[in-house]
């Protein structure tokens, strides 16, 4: 059943949306003012669930694509995602296109919002990554063997490139990475254009719910003096996702990051506080957390959520905020079966990565 996002709203969803996207998505700040100042002229924006869409009604995600740490010194203009999206729109002839995220992340939950609502029209409750992912093939869109292309990419000085037909989606991500670096690093992109019956049969559905579900959790929790990093393992037991759970708390020792080809990779060591004193553990990313090392063991691997908690406000902290000296809280939730299937771990399991094992629960299952 279909149902509304306010301006009142969108609060929670960048909260909600920010835990979602392990560490990525895009700094949750700038996609909850680009959602707000579309929502406070146009008003709030319907949302469809899967089950509503005609099956012959176009779709198009779309959402910010670059580096993290690119994004968090060169604001948005504002009118890239409206512009990647419309002159997709116009390209396909798909009239009245509806717009839907490519996966649960910071902005990138948020940025479909504001083109729904400048556009005048209704969002989809679903995505193609279920958390965020740091290249354009890693969707559910592609192992259900939908085409990325045609793709528009468009940068804030109204520069934009249409990437009509290309062999498969890898080469999409390649070169899309590699005009996003030349239009300075950050870019918005449209891509993955479908009909609502490729989106029942593909997407990762309920993940905008999900967000606002989690982030009224928290928000509930500060209200009340209520444990919140408690009130948020409770909420993410939803949309085929397992319940939350601690896996460590303690303070951050050391950061590494850097740049490279587009991405923000790096580790940070987090040595342990309280009932972890003496031990430590370390998180490595690219965008987004992959996976949690203590020692010669892996404690948490993607394509699970892992993200990093401020251990006070229960709020994410992104790759490219993480700094030496904060209390924090690592944040394990069990992503959806749809996310686990073996075509699905071939491409974002931990092999996809680079890494040299395959995806495993903690306990070995």
């Amino acid at each position: 059943m279909s149902w509304q996002i306010r301006i009142e709203d969108l609060e929670a969803l960048a909260i909600g949306a920010a835990i979602l996207g392990t560490g990525g998505g895009g700094d949750p700040y700038i996609g909850r003012v680009m959602a707000e100042a579309a929502m406070r002229e146009n008003g709030p924006v319907t949302v469809y669930d899967v089950d509503e869409l005609p099956d012959d009604r176009w779709v198009i995600p779309i959402a910010g694509m670059g580096a993290p740490t690119v994004l968090f010194e060169k604001v948005p203009r504002g009118t890239e995602p409206v512009a990647a999206f419309r002159r997709l729109e116009d390209h396909l002839g798909a009239v009245g296109a509806l717009p839907c995220p490519i996966e649960a992340g910071g902005i990138n939950s948020l940025v479909p919002l504001q083109v729904a609502a400048a556009l005048k029209r209704p969002v989809v409750d679903a995505d193609g990554m279920g958390r965020a992912f740091p290249e354009l093939y890693m969707q559910t869109f592609h192992i259900f063997g939908i085409s990325g292309t045609p793709a528009c990419i468009a940068s804030e000085f109204d520069d934009f490139v249409i990437l009509d037909h290309l062999h498969d989606n890898h080469a999409l991500e390649w070169i899309a990475r590699g005009v996003t670096i030349r239009m300075g690093g950050h870019t918005f992109v449209s891509q993955f254009p479908m009909h609502g019956a490729d989106v029942k049969r593909a997407a990762i559905r309920g993940t905008l719910s999900l967000g606002l579900r989690i982030g009224n959790a928290l928000l509930r929790a500060e209200k009340g003096h209520q444990d919140r990093l408690r009130a948020i393992c409770a909420a993410t037991d939803f949309a085929g996702y397992g319940r939350g759970q601690i896996l460590f708390s303690g303070k951050i020792v050391e950061v590494s990051r850097r740049t490279v080809d587009g991405f923000a990779r790096g580790r940070v060591i987090i040595e342990g506080l309280d009932s972890h004193r003496g031990q430590s553990v370390t998180v490595e990313f690219q965008n987004e957390n992959l996976l949690v090392r203590q020692a010669d063991s892996v404690l948490a691997m993607v394509p699970d959520l892992i993200t990093v908690l401020d251990s006070q406000t229960g709020l994410a902290v992104t790759t490219e905020r993480l700094r030496y000296g904060q209390r924090v809280t690592l944040l394990v939730i069990t992503a959806p079966a749809i996310m686990k299937s073996p075509e699905a771990l071939q491409v974002w399991g931990p092999r996809g990565f680079g890494y040299d094992f395959d995806y495993a629960l903690p306990n070995g299952d």
